[in-house]
Formats: structure tokens, sequence, C-alpha cells
């Protein structure tokens, strides 16, 4: 009875993934169905078996693992774990029509940090196409990634590729968990972490309207034989299908709607596809290789914990000499401790709000009329980095990017008010590239923080069919890919240049933005309300985001709206931006974040539930924190606080922040097993635990 109930429930999960599947993409529906369609066979409220230290580490049984895979499924040219179609006839299935040859590995580092990369070079037998698959495996941490490309060599149109999957393969995991997170909608549940088994039907997850909103484009899969970790990066209409079999899960990653030839010259690519193997059957084995692994290979090698201080938000109407002077009036002791100034949207000239003038990217000459250097140079003088406020991809009517850009065919797609820069074309990138890289040099800004405030999947349609003679998939594949060197441009042009990623909050936290970008704004949710106050459980929901991103991103970043010791320490990053410092509270803050990017765990689940404790652990085998909030509803006067990821034998001190008299000594076996109970009396209250392991 219980095997039919668990079958007619994956059924009718799979039933309204189908409905998901043909509802408008960037509509509530779709948003509703999918996290609906999970609901059925998944939890939010679950725990995790105690890991130690020991068996954190990367064994060479898992670094063997992920070579031989790597070897049999990419560097290879018998069985490729990926798949496309050339004129109705797939590549795995017509092998024989391709010659390939793999390249030599190169050295460790040469190409990706950390990696070895080959290139596997396929070339079509009965046309002109040609591929190329850049393929890097990271021994250190059992990863490995890969991305084709495919070009058209020839003087004419290509065949029709389609099905173009940068993953088609079976991992031989056996029965298998997945933990997956809710995407940005946003709301107080924004990035809940999710646990359920894939289902022997195909569980279909993706974007929404070109945005992660419904999921985040990463997925733990925790088998019974072995387990990994898959990220996808693609800044786009992602797609990722996950299906049990008798052996483990097929999986295949793409971008959703491709079914194109190709011109002339003309060149494509997959998604990036990311997997990080581990043995053993507790997830967070999976969790901590993967941050590790993105922390040591992926990230930006200058990203590090920072704060901020908002001087200027989108509402803003001060002028240059009266931000300068909110730069020079800051407390020395919060000075210490800012790392760079943030100046929000509105900083250009604009009709009824800063929304109505993005395109505008020159300063609004009434309030800066020496452009934002002396302010830019103000906070150089004192040693920090300045932010600045841009939304590039979106032209509004009247503004001089509209206006340039309506000189050229096909640099912009128009639909009702927001209109798209179209980066697909090689043209505009390469003059929006010119004209934002000058912005940023000219107003001295060190830190870039990009926002994306509408779903383009609408608009890259549109332009298939009225720019890219109906080619299904065209404009977003090289307007993604364009994407991603718009931004190395401007990388490579702005020295020592930071990027903050924001799509509406968190909305595009997917690999490849990964390796270019952080995100200090992971969430609209936490934006205030049109009068100025927040919303009523902002709190709860900041340390739910945290608790569920954590898993996947070792780095991210919010605002502190309140001074409480409660609020916080409810806003705990690596990356914390406020609009007036209180250095009070920051002491006991700097020491949490200096654990923040080495090992995660999640302890005690508790969602935004006011009457449930929630709890989380950073830190290494040698010392950490636990942080533990006790909401406002919470009845107990205890928590029993386990620890994760010690040594068993190693012996251990516990501290508290708050309480100068509390020192209690214990193995790290006792730790993890038993825990030790805290009296936590005060509604709400955060406490810190701190532990060190003993000389």
């Amino acid at each position: 009875m219980l095997l039919r109930l668990k079958s007619m429930l994956f059924l009718l999960q799979a039933l309204l993934m189908l409905i998901s599947h043909f509802s408008v993409y960037d509509s509530d529906f779709k948003l509703r169905t999918d996290r609906a369609a999970l609901k059925l066979t998944g939890t939010d409220d679950f725990g995790f078996a105690p890991i130690s230290a020991e068996a954190l580490e990367v064994s060479e049984a898992e670094k063997a693992r992920c070579r031989a895979w790597f070897d049999a499924n990419i560097r290879t040219t018998e069985t490729p774990a990926y798949d496309f179609t050339v004129g109705g006839k797939s590549l795995r299935g017509h092998l024989q029509d391709w010659q390939i040859t793999l390249g030599e590995e190169s050295a460790e580092g040469a190409v990706r940090r950390g990696g070895k990369t080959t290139i596997i070079s396929l070339k079509h037998k009965k046309s002109d196409l040609t591929a190329q698959v850049e393929a890097t495996v990271y021994e250190a941490f059992a990863a490995c990634e890969w991305t084709i490309y495919i070009k058209n060599e020839g003087a004419s149109a290509s065949p029709v590729i389609k099905r173009f999957y940068g993953a088609d393969c079976v991992l031989d995991t056996g029965r298998t968990e997945l933990y997956l997170s809710r995407g940005s909608s946003p709301a107080a549940d924004d990035f809940t972490l999710m646990k359920t088994y894939v289902s022997p039907t195909p569980m279909v997850f993706n974007a929404n309207g070109g945005r992660s909103e419904s999921w985040l484009p990463y997925f733990n899969l925790c088998g019974a034989s072995c387990g990994a970790v898959l990220a996808v990066g693609w800044t786009g209409q992602w797609y990722t299908s996950l299906q049990q079999t008798s052996h483990g899960v097929r999986l295949q990653a793409k971008q959703e709607y491709f079914n194109a030839s190709l011109d002339a010259g003309e060149t494509v690519r997959s998604p990036l596809v990311s997997l990080t193997f581990y043995e053993g059957d507790n997830p967070l084995k999976g969790f901590e290789t993967f941050r590790q692994m993105e922390k040591a290979c992926v990230y930006p090698a200058a990203v590090r914990p920072m704060k901020g201080y908002v001087i200027a938000n989108e509402f803003s109407t001060l002028t240059c000499d009266q931000l300068i002077d909110r730069v020079r009036a800051v407390e020395p002791s919060v000075l210490d401790e800012t790392d760079y100034f943030w100046m929000d949207a509105g900083w250009y000239r604009y009709n009824e709000g800063w929304y109505d003038g993005v395109g505008n990217w020159i300063p609004d000459a009434a309030r800066f009329p020496e452009t934002l250097k002396p302010l830019s140079d103000a906070m150089a003088g004192e040693g920090k980095r300045f932010l600045l406020w841009y939304e590039p991809e979106r032209v509004r009517e009247g503004t001089f990017l509209y206006e340039e850009g309506m000189r050229h065919d096909g640099w912009i797609v128009p639909m009702g008010d927001n209109l798209l820069w179209n980066l697909a074309n090689d043209e505009a990138c390469n003059y929006l590239s010119d004209c934002i890289a000058d912005s940023l040099i000219e107003n001295g800004v060190s830190f870039y923080r990009q926002d994306f405030n509408f779903t383009p999947l609408k608009y890259w349609q549109k332009a298939d069919k009225e720019l890219y003679g109906g080619r299904t998939g065209i404009c977003e594949n090289h307007y993604v890919t364009n994407l991603y060197r718009y931004l190395d441009t401007l990388c490579a042009r702005v020295d020592g240049l930071l990027i903050d990623n924001c799509a509406s909050g968190g909305k595009r936290l997917d690999l490849e933005m990964t390796r270019r970008s952080v995100p200090l704004w992971r969430s609209d949710y936490n934006c205030g309300n049109a009068d100025g106050t927040v919303k009523p459980d902002v709190l709860e929901a900041t340390q739910s985001m945290t608790y569920g991103l954590s898993c996947w991103l070792p780095y991210s970043g919010t605002n502190q709206y309140y001074h409480s010791q409660y609020a916080v320490r409810s806003a705990i990053l690596t990356h914390l931006s406020v609009y007036e410092p209180d250095p009070g509270e920051y002491a006991a803050y700097d020491t949490v974040r200096s654990y923040m990017t080495e090992n995660y765990f999640p302890l005690t689940c508790g969602g935004t539930d006011t009457k449930r404790f929630l709890a989380m652990q950073f830190g290494s085998q040698a010392a950490g924190a636990a942080l533990i909030y006790k909401r406002e509803k919470v009845s107990a006067d205890t928590y029993t606080l386990r620890l994760n990821g010690l040594s068993p034998d190693g012996t251990y001190v516990l501290t508290d922040t708050d309480d100068p008299a509390f020192s209690q000594t214990a193995s790290g076996r006792e730790l993890m097993e038993n825990g030790v109970t805290l009296h936590i009396a005060q509604a709400p209250e955060a406490r810190i635990i701190l532990y060190s392991l003993a000389d």
C-alpha cells in the first residue's frame, strides 16, 4: 500500500511538473506549481547525522572515483556524457560521423585555478561543424566541470542542432536522496533547503523566464552507492532533469530551448556542468566539498568577507558635497570596520523615479557637476572602495542608451516600458562594455553592482523570431555568452574591480556568475516597504535564508535594519551592508564572519517559524562558531547544541560571547553525539557559542 501511494505521489508530481512546463514561465502560477510539485514528495523539516572532521576530508578513493568518471565520460572519444543532434542524428548514436581528438591535459591551474584542463576537439565528417569541449578536473576536491562549444566553420548555414545537452548521463549512485534549495521569488522562504527522493518519473527543474525563482541550479544527489553535487552554470533559461534508474540517477542539463542551424562562422555553447563526487551516506560531505571547491577554484581570487556602508539609496537626493560630508563624518571606529561605501540607484538623470532613467549612465549634472569622482576620491582617501549601482541590460525610452541603441538594427529588443539591450549582438555588447567600463573609470568605481529587474526569456524568444530567422534559442545563447564576456571585459578594463551580482535579489546565482561575482543583496524580500518599514518577519527570514543558501554558497550578503543584538546577529554574513552603523555588536559579529567561509553545518531547521529554534555552525575542525536563534514564541528555555565536523578524540573548549563565566570542556565525540545543553531564557535571543580545539 505504501509503495502504491508513493508511486501515485510521484506520478502526480510528474503531472504538476508537466503543467509547469506549459505555463507562463514568469508567472506566479509556475512558481506555485513548482513548489507544490516538490511538496508532494519532499520536506523542509529534517536534520543531518553528525559527521567528523576526518570524514569530511576528500579521500583518495573519492579522487580516484572522480578521475575515473571524468576519463570515462568526458575526457573520452567513446562514451561522452554530453549529447546533441546534428541533422537529426545524435552525437552518441553516430560517433562514427565525428573525428574526435583529445588534447593534452594542462598543468594544474594553467587554464582554471586549481584544475587540470583538457580540450576535446570534434569535427563532423558530413558538414562543416566542429565542437570543442573544455573540460577541467579539480583533483584535490574530487570535482570536474565541462562546457561544449559548437562552431560552423563553413560558408553557409549548418544542419539544425537540437537536443543540445551539456550533460546527459547516468550516475551510478543507487537509490538516491535529493537535496536542493528554492530560488528567490522573493519570499520569506527564499533558498529553503528541501529533501526528497529522486523519482522514477523525470523531475524537471528549470528557470522562470530566464531567472532562478523556483529553484537554484544546485543539486546534492546522495546515493546508496555514492554521492555527487551537480551545479549548472547558465544565467538564462537553464533546465535540469533527474530520474531514478535501476543503477542511479539519469541527469540531463541544457539550455531549455534550442533548435537552430548556425550561420557561417557562428558559435554556440552549452551550460557549464559541474560534478563534485563524494562517498558515504551523509550529504554534508557533498555540501562541504563543493563549498570548498568553489572557494578555492571558482570565486574570483580577490573575494573575501567585507562590510559596506550605504550612503545613498534609490530615493536619495543628496548632492556630491553632501555625500562627501557623510563620508567624512563617519566615526573612526565605524570607518575601520567599513570596506566600501554603497551608492544605489538614482545617481543619474531620471523623470519620476530611479527606474525610468535606466540607460542614462551619466551622473546627474545638477547634483554631480564634476561626475562622481570627487566622491570616490574622498572614499579612496580613507582607503575604501566605491560601490555603484547599474542596471545596464534594461533601457527606458528617452535615455541616451535608448537613443544610441535605436540607431542600430538589433541592438534593442522592445517590449512594453522595459526594453532589453541585446547583448546577443556583438557590436551592442562591445558598445555597452566600453560605455560602462568608461563610466566605472571616470567615476572611480571599484565595486560594480549589476542589477537585473525583469525576466528576459520572452525578449529572447521575440528576438529569435524577429532578428535571428526563427532559430530557437540563438538570442539567449549569444546573450548569455556575451554577458560573461561583458563582465570579464569590465574586470580587464578596471584594475581590481569586484562585482556584486544582483537580479531582483538572488535570481542569478549560478556557477558561471559565481566565477565572476558575489551576491551582496541575495533577496528582495529584505527590501523596505514603500512607507519605509520592513517586513515583520525579516529577521527570521534572514536567518532562514542563511541556513539554506550557505549549503551552496560560502559568500552572500544583505542589509541590517535594526541595532538590537538579535537583529545584528540575525544578519551575520560574509557581506553585510548597513545604513546607520552601530559598532557595539560588531566584535562578536566579526569573530563569526571569520569562520563563515570554512565548513558549514545546518544544525536545527526552523524555517521562519517563530515557535522553533534555528541553529547553524561555521568553522573548521580547530575552531568555529554556532549561531542559535530562539525565536519570539519558542516556549522551551533550553537548547541542546550538537556540533559537527570535529575530531572525535580531540578536546574542545566552548565559550559564550555573552557570558565570560561560561566555559565547558568536552571531547569532540561527546559534542557531536550528545551535545551540550544551553539555558536560553529570553526570547527572541541570538546566542553565539565559540568552540576551539584545546592545545
